[in-house]
């Protein structure tokens, strides 16, 4: 079993939606792309408001993002 690499790219906060996902612009691609907060953003409460600059990790499946990180 092979792990493959985990993609992160930088992004920008466009719109929080309900339930901790929100909207981010990707800086390098220009594109909207829908994510959710992880878990130990969650357990440890920290806020994320728009505008924003976040890391997002996105899986190898596709699909939702997440951000990991608030820059």
């Amino acid at each position: 079993m092979t792990k493959e690499k985990i993609k992160i790219v930088n992004g920008v906060v466009l719109e929080a939606l309900p339930n901790t996902t929100f909207k981010v612009r990707l800086d390098e691609t220009e594109e909207e792309a829908l994510t959710h907060l992880s878990g130990k953003m969650r357990k440890f409460r920290i806020k994320v408001l728009v505008g924003d600059k976040v890391q997002v990790v996105f899986s190898q499946y596709g699909g939702v993002g997440r951000i990991i990180k608030r820059l």
